[in-house]
């Protein structure tokens, strides 16, 4: 791909040469180059044993279901031979969706897989449907997807992303220790390192309440297993770079970023998927895991080859003619230069490459309780100022940052 990129060339690729030769594809399989195929890396033979051991003959929740990662977490724990999955979703139309898709690739299986999909519309920052889940399915094994992810919506929304990452995953989690789930594995981001943004604040939060109502189950005598796993971006998810770039070149451009400089890390949704169930599975109670995200990629040179994949050139001030423009509309509110995936130094190797563990400080359960309760007091009550203080308390680490001084903050 390199090679080529010196030629205004559209860039295509086709299956592997001995598949054309036996006749299992033809030349009419030619496809697009995605970023998937260079940014995404050699596969690592997932541990089966991992894979299976939190799934196979439970009944497993999924909150989040119709998302990027919860949907992928579905397709993966389909094949793996669960009793039941359960999709927990507050969005109609992604729940339908998974729900439609789950029980086609279920029926066109030989023989067909026999497990139970339950999709159930459920708002999980409501205690109510939380406790009535559990109530009616009693799951094993929880993974917890549900968030706001969205870094300048939620910027904007502060009290709707607090109410909706923070008592979503609390609600969520004590059901899980009341009703004797044996693992709760909360889907973390990297963003929650060091926020700039109330995103990345609120989701600290979250690993805080499970690093706390690990520590506070074991001692008691409880029997979940409280983890979380922290990554960074995945290709193709809702909000990603990649298809609103696409969407830009084929209009002809501009293609927007927000900063030459920024960085991010990638990883394909499959192995992120496959990760998390290897993760969850080795869990002892109050770990956070963080996956190995391989190396930063430079925003402005993912743009630079995704132009000329599709066989067309920059325009720049060294090619005042090219054909599509790059152009820098700077930061948004909150968002950093350089993501990162690590609060504590040293972190500690598992039986997996992959996977690695954090050392990181928490809060202990009966000073986060009341901390908690008073948050959702100013969230019930639109209590925007008085949210944030008490977020900042929480994450001390916390700074949010004007856009234009996060260069000099990521730097420092």
């Amino acid at each position: 791909i390199e090679d080529l990129q010196q030629f205004k060339a559209h860039v295509q690729t086709l299956p592997q040469m001995q598949d054309i030769v036996a006749g299992k594809v033809t030349i009419g399989d030619l496809r697009e180059v995605e970023l998937e195929d260079l940014l995404g890396r050699d596969a690592v033979q997932p541990n089966d044993l991992l894979m299976a051991r939190t799934i196979s003959d439970k009944i497993v929740l999924v909150t989040g279901a119709g998302g990027s990662i919860g949907s992928e977490l579905c397709r993966q724990i389909m094949t793996l031979g669960p009793k039941k999955l359960i999709l927990a979703e507050m969005t109609e139309h992604a729940l339908y969706t998974i729900e439609q898709e789950l029980s086609e690739t279920a029926a066109k299986y030989k023989p067909p897989l026999k497990i139970e999909i339950i999709p159930e519309l459920a708002n999980t920052a409501s205690r109510r449907p939380v406790r009535s889940l559990f109530t009616k399915y009693q799951p094993d094994t929880v993974f917890h997807a549900a968030a706001y992810k969205h870094v300048p919506l939620v910027e904007h929304n502060p009290v709707a992303g607090i109410g909706n990452n923070v008592f979503s995953t609390l609600n969520v989690a004590l059901e899980a220790r009341a009703n004797g789930v044996a693992h709760f594995i909360l889907i973390s981001t990297d963003k929650a390192v060091r926020p700039t943004n109330v995103m990345g604040a609120s989701k600290r939060v979250c690993e805080l309440v499970l690093q706390a109502l690990a520590k506070d189950t074991a001692n008691s005598g409880g029997k979940t297993r409280f983890s979380m796993v922290r990554f960074g971006n995945v290709l193709g998810s809702s909000g990603s770079v990649v298809p609103r770039f696409k969407e830009q070149i084929a209009k002809g451009g501009p293609v927007t970023l927000t900063h030459r400089k920024i960085t991010r890390y990638f990883m394909t949704i499959p192995e992120a998927a496959q990760l998390v169930i290897q993760a969850g599975a080795m869990a002892k109670g109050g770990e956070v895991f963080v996956l190995d995200m391989g190396k930063p990629v430079k925003i402005y040179d993912l743009a630079r080859t995704m132009v000329r994949l599709s066989g067309l050139t920059v325009r720049d001030d060294k090619n005042p003619e090219g054909d599509i423009a790059i152009a820098e509309i700077g930061l948004r509110p909150g968002e950093k230069l350089y993501e990162e995936l690590l609060i504590g130094e040293n972190p500690a190797q598992t039986v997996h490459k992959r996977i690695m563990q954090a050392r990181e400080k928490f809060i202990e359960w009966r000073e986060l309780e009341p901390k908690l309760e008073a948050l959702r007091s100013h969230v019930d009550s639109g209590d925007r100022e008085e949210a944030l203080v008490l977020l900042r308390q929480l994450v001390p680490e916390y700074q949010p940052a004007p856009a234009n001084d996060a260069e000099e903050r990521a730097s420092a």
